[in-house]
């Protein structure tokens, strides 16, 4: 899944007093002489944590259409003013964080209510439905982070779904003898993939659920997610990425994307991404319609949604729903293939309007670059080669030297992203391959220098 790249984790920061005050902003006022956009002055209100990279999409899209918008963010200090100036707290406190939000925005006209990541939607979630905005509430907004509860509710809604179970992973040897392999082991609230492992018999499945504890230790769970994790039959099929927006329960697709890269385990990392679709219409409806019944499902009511399927031999069959959009830098391919900015189409989507799409879409891609191995990054090589591949439109480094790789299942990041944009479907994937095939990550290993027993100090 395309997801908000990990930004690392942020230093512990108390809820401070936020720096915004009851009407030390002031609305601009742009949007009053502009009936084209059709938005009310006021404030949009991004959750976001410091170091998103949906931050400054969002501040440019705010502007575009003129209206403010104001940052709560997971830290005070920043290199962006807004968040700088914006309102500070501590995602693992969400009463006390509510409560600051609240005050914070008395007195101010907030139009909509976003939040960029999957830490964020619950409390975004909550504050609109104080704000009485339209969102999502915030025992659905839960279900998209929490992949149990999230079967369940699919089940019990007659949406196809995989053969699952939830096990504790104390249990694991014992339950390995009753299992009907393969089968894809999954953390019940980590995204990007991390911690996810497919397993074809009884010692790749012990082996994947220790390798999955230690990864749960490191990523700080606790409590029932922390023992825990769903068990779920593998499925056949290629794989789609789906990009909505739900205004009053009702879906609107803006975009389904190909993943043309088999991805069958043992880890599920993703690469390449390709729109529009070459599904037949036939079957891109079926895609579509299962989508929207999942997000009932869910009770998901007004928000962007970003959906992983499969197309198997017995339907589609959702993977992962996301209350938010397309993560990392793939929103630029909505842009390219609609000439319309996705961040644009949320915040006007929050705001009840429908979006309006080209007839036809241009082709355009993007390859997520895997991280293939352990290793500081020393350098990249291959970039100016790599940019001249006729088709490409940019090529993004995010990891710098110096800095540890670490792949799936225990990371979760990419090494950056290369965006095309072709004529052809064709020529687009092309593009991407053969760019990528001119770049080369240098790394060197990570050398852990152990104490023997007894020797002196």
């Amino acid at each position: 899944m395309c997801l908000p790249q990990p930004v690392g984790p942020a230093p512990a920061v108390d809820v401070v007093q936020p720096l915004v005050k009851p009407g030390q902003y002031q609305t601009s006022g742009t949007l009053k002489n502009n009936p084209k956009l059709g938005l009310s002055p006021g404030f949009v209100l991004l959750i976001a944590p410091v170091g998103s990279y949906r931050i400054i999409p969002y501040l440019e899209a705010a502007k575009s259409l003129g209206v403010e918008l104001l940052v709560v963010s997971n830290s005070e200090h920043s290199l962006i003013p807004q968040v700088a100036k914006g309102i500070s707290v501590n995602f693992g406190d969400i009463t006390l964080a509510r409560k600051k939000i609240l005050d914070a925005i008395a007195s101010l006209n907030i139009l909509c209510v976003l939040a960029t990541d999957d830490i964020c939607v619950d409390l975004s979630s909550q504050i609109a439905q104080q704000l009485n905005l339209p969102q999502n509430k915030p025992e659905a907004a839960r279900l998209t982070h929490r992949k149990d509860l999230a079967r369940e509710a699919l089940r019990l809604a007659g949406c196809n779904t995989p053969e699952f179970q939830i096990i504790e992973l104390i249990h694991a040897a014992k339950v390995s003898a009753t299992i009907n392999y393969p089968v894809v082991i999954k953390p019940l609230s980590l995204s990007a993939s991390k911690g996810v492992i497919r397993a074809n018999d009884a010692t790749e499945f012990i082996h994947a659920c220790e390798r999955i504890d230690s990864i749960l230790e490191a990523a700080g769970q606790f409590d029932y997610e922390r023992h825990h994790v769903i068990i779920e039959a593998y499925l056949d099929g290629s794989e789609f990425a789906i990009e909505g927006f739900i205004i009053d329960g009702t879906f609107h697709l803006l975009t389904i994307f190909d993943k043309p890269e088999p991805l069958i385990g043992p880890f599920f990392e993703e690469t390449y991404y390709l729109t529009p679709s070459q599904l037949d219409d036939s079957l891109q409806k079926e895609l579509i319609e299962e989508v929207s019944r999942c997000c009932e499902a869910y009770n998901l009511t007004h928000g962007p949604i970003h959906a992983e399927v499969r197309m198997t031999q017995a339907g589609v069959v959702l993977l992962e729903l996301a209350a938010r959009t397309i993560g990392g830098q793939c929103g630029q391919l909505i842009e390219f293939s609609t000439q319309q900015k996705l961040e644009e189409l949320v915040i006007r989507g929050m705001c009840g309007f429908e979006p309006k799409l080209p007839s036809r879409a241009e082709s355009a891609g993007v390859l997520m670059i895997p991280v293939t191995e352990s290793g500081l990054m020393k350098r990249v090589e291959g970039l100016t080669a790599a940019l001249q591949v006729e088709f490409i439109k940019d090529i993004e480094i995010h990891i710098q030297a110096g800095y540890e790789l670490v792949p799936l299942p225990e990371g979760s990041s990419y090494l950056g992203f290369i965006f095309a944009q072709a004529p052809s479907y064709e020529q687009t994937y092309s593009a991407l391959k053969t760019a990528y095939s001119k770049l080369k990550f240098v790394t060197q290993p990570i050398w852990i220098i152990e104490q023997r027993v007894g020797a002196s100090d």
